[in-house]
């Protein structure tokens, strides 16, 4: 064994090949023996070298698709033998909706907004595992939680910050929520306080809180399909103006903020000294805005007329209503978005005859958008009269009506043009005849 390279035998007898090659091929006995002798030696064993699987084709490192369509990712290995393909989403619990085909294939379809995340393929055979990871990212939906939730205490305020999720494919805005922590049961969130997050912001200063009480915070993300569910609650208690608390763990959104600490003084070693924040205000502003209540629909020869009643409560001016649908339990879309605040009612023509169509009103106030309203149904199954959509161009959207304004004007021009060219011709041909005729009445009387 001392001529192999690589070959060893340990204290038990066995033997060590460190790197396998043809050279390791073939039939091996083991003979033991001592001062004594030997029994014999032991029945031979084959060695067969084998091949761990190899990916021959990989999945992409992402993947986009709307929800609701199909999505094919491919995965295929080799091996000897030939290795089990297998497919796993990071992080899900139970059986995943998801199916493989005769290629090894991950199928989703139709793609739903909880098969968004991180995907494994894994092929395993006698000699080893391998695995490539993708990332799914579903389109058209709601966003998803916003994760790593902290919260600074600090003098009468408290700083969160969080990492946002999946926005979903469309720009989201976030808002936190916060409630002081009762002896009973938490509370619903609609009855928590809820701040609107400036564009980009991935932290909000939370001010004017009481001293010594344990608050709750919850982070929402919101785009125009709707609300993502709430982040996980984390409790805080802020500082009052005579307490030294433990020095903060200082999350990594708020570096700048926690930059203000300055070393503690020798007689209260291990308590940090901050620097002193402005007075809060004497008012804090509160902003609630609820859903728009009681939307209704009825069916009229013009169309189908939605009426509902304003939010219960709006602390701010109230800007206007949006309106969205889903036709068929498909994805949901903006139909309207510019409803002055001060409508009750809308009228929406242009619907499909014989379809199924939702309708939901959310409200805003600034940058400040509402939980969506109660949802209707509408079935246009049966309806003896429908309204066409070419009757009502204002439901088009604007660059497509513009371009059909400009063909109609090109139309009525060329038009136009094309008749009087015509009417020119005309006036020519007849001149033409009259000086002909005119010449032969004068040859003839020569």
């Amino acid at each position: 064994l001392s001529q192999l390279p690589g070959w060893s035998v340990r204290p038990d007898g066995s033997i060590v090949i460190a790197t396998g090659n043809d050279d390791a091929l073939g039939l091996y006995r083991c003979t033991p023996y001592n001062s004594y002798g030997t029994a014999g030696e032991s029945r031979p064993t084959r060695v067969l070298l084998k091949d761990p699987p190899a990916f021959t084709v990989r999945p992409k490192e992402e993947y986009f698709q709307e929800v609701g369509r199909e999505l094919v990712i491919p995965c295929v290995a080799h091996g000897d033998p030939p290795p089990t393909v297998t497919w796993l989403k990071v992080g899900s619990v139970g059986k995943s909706s998801a199916q493989v085909d005769g290629n090894s294939s991950l199928v989703l379809h139709p793609l739903i907004k909880e098969q968004h995340g991180v995907w494994e393929c894994t092929a395993t055979n006698q000699v080893a595992s391998v695995t490539a990871a993708t990332s799914v990212h579903v389109l058209g939906t709601s966003p998803h939680a916003v994760t790593n939730v902290s919260v600074l205490p600090l003098l009468l305020a408290a700083n969160i910050s969080w990492e946002p999720g999946f926005d979903g494919g469309y720009f989201q805005r976030f808002s936190v929520w916060y409630t002081p922590l009762a002896r009973y049961p938490p509370r619903a969130h609609h009855d928590w306080v809820s701040l609107s997050v400036p564009a980009g912001a991935q932290h909000l200063l939370v001010e004017n809180l009481q001293p010594d009480i344990t608050y709750q915070f919850s982070v929402l993300a919101q785009n125009k399909l709707g609300s993502g569910p709430f982040s996980q609650i984390v409790t805080s208690v802020p500082r009052g103006k005579g307490s030294s608390p433990e020095q903060p763990r200082c999350p990594r959104a708020l570096r700048r903020l926690c930059s203000h600490l300055v070393p503690a003084s020798a007689s209260s070693p291990g308590f940090p000294v901050t620097t002193v924040p402005p007075e809060p205000p004497a008012m804090t502003v509160h902003v609630f805005l609820s859903p728009p209540r009681a939307l209704t629909a009825n069916e009229t020869v013009r169309g189908v007329l939605l009426r509902w009643e304003p939010p219960a409560r709006a602390s701010v001016a109230l800007s206007g209503y949006a309106l969205e649908l889903r036709q068929d339990k498909g994805g949901w879309e903006v139909l309207e978005r510019s409803i002055p605040g001060t409508d009750t009612q809308v009228l929406v023509p242009g619907l499909i005859k014989d379809a199924f169509y939702e309708f939901r009103l959310v409200a805003f106030a600034g940058s400040y958008i509402s939980d969506p309203s109660n949802t209707v149904n509408v079935s246009t199954a049966g309806m003896e009269v429908y309204p066409s959509r070419t009757q009502l161009p204002e439901l088009l959207p604007q660059p497509v009506l513009a371009g059909v304004i400009g063909g109609i004007c090109f139309l009525s021009v060329a038009v136009i043009f094309s008749t009087m060219a015509a009417c020119i011709m005309n006036r020519r041909r007849a001149a033409r005849v009259r000086k002909r005729r005119q010449g032969m009445s004068q040859g003839a009387g020569g």
